[in-house]
């Protein structure tokens, strides 16, 4: 037998309150702020930035330079090229290269900045953009001033990468907060130093240093550790797919045009 539900009984002051609160849309969420502060963190976001581990790094190569890239299974520094020997397209100039091969981490004796595989943080790095706009940018070769960014593709890993392979490895990586051949720029060469630099890079939001810093790999990446190639368009994903078919790796290779675009 069935009988209607009991009708519920209503505080009529506390529907008042409720309908009295402000709503909000869906999708959204409320978020409370002090009294004079910004829009407050979420945890998520915090989260998020507190495993730096999963922070993206990005190494910037012309297309011609991908074969040979392959062909040795890594990437390699320039002081462990064949003493230097430049790639196919180099995009650094003679006197960036002398500079880097001149700048050492951490005083006499240490390693140079040339024996370290670069990467930027952002894929809109400084150096990248001067590229892309065509800028006569000092640390740039003639060459790469007159090439268009669709030329070039961008090799994607990310921190944790980088840390789990070098677990017994003599040298770290090296955080910048800057170019690390400039007299200026700091240099996170441990592990704390590192993690530390790159979250206070990614928390400061009103800074454009994380733009300029580089992530510093000691002597060589194996290919196998780039978990994406982007490039510009469907063009380029079909010149570099064909390079990877004759490789041993089956590496993602995705458009991603706003890494692209030229920039005023």
């Amino acid at each position: 037998m069935c009988y209607p539900k009991p009708v519920p009984m209503v505080d009529a002051e506390a529907a008042k309150q409720r309908a009295a609160r402000p709503r909000v849309a869906a999708g959204t969420s409320a978020r409370r702020t002090a009294p004079g502060s910004g829009p407050a963190r979420t945890p998520a976001s915090k989260a998020h930035l507190d495993n730096v581990g999963d922070q993206r790094i990005y190494h910037v190569t012309h297309m011609s330079n991908l074969a040979d890239i392959l062909s040795s299974g890594a990437l390699h520094a320039d002081a462990r090229a064949n003493g230097g020997t430049h790639p196919t397209v180099d995009m650094s100039s003679a006197e960036n290269r002398e500079a880097r091969r001149t700048t050492h981490i951490a005083g006499s004796g240490s390693p140079s900045v040339a024996s370290f595989v670069p990467f930027f943080l952002a894929p809109n790095a400084a150096v990248w953009q001067s590229v892309r706009a065509g800028a006569m940018d000092p640390r740039l070769s003639p060459a790469i001033r007159a090439s268009k960014a669709s030329e070039f593709v961008i090799l994607v890993s990310t921190v944790k990468h980088v840390t789990d392979w070098q677990v017994d490895g003599e040298l770290l990586a090296v955080v910048t907060n800057g170019d690390a051949a400039h007299v200026l720029t700091r240099f996170g060469s441990t592990r704390d130093d590192n993690e530390r630099m790159l979250r206070k890079l990614r928390s400061d939001e009103d800074s454009d240093a994380i733009l300029a810093a580089e992530y510093l790999v000691p002597e060589t990446l194996p290919f196998e550790f780039v978990t994406l190639v982007g490039v510009a368009n469907d063009k380029a994903r079909n010149e570099a797919k064909g390079i990877l078919q004759s490789s041993a790796f089956s590496t993602k290779v995705a458009v991603y045009p706003p890494w692209f675009q030229r920039t005023a």
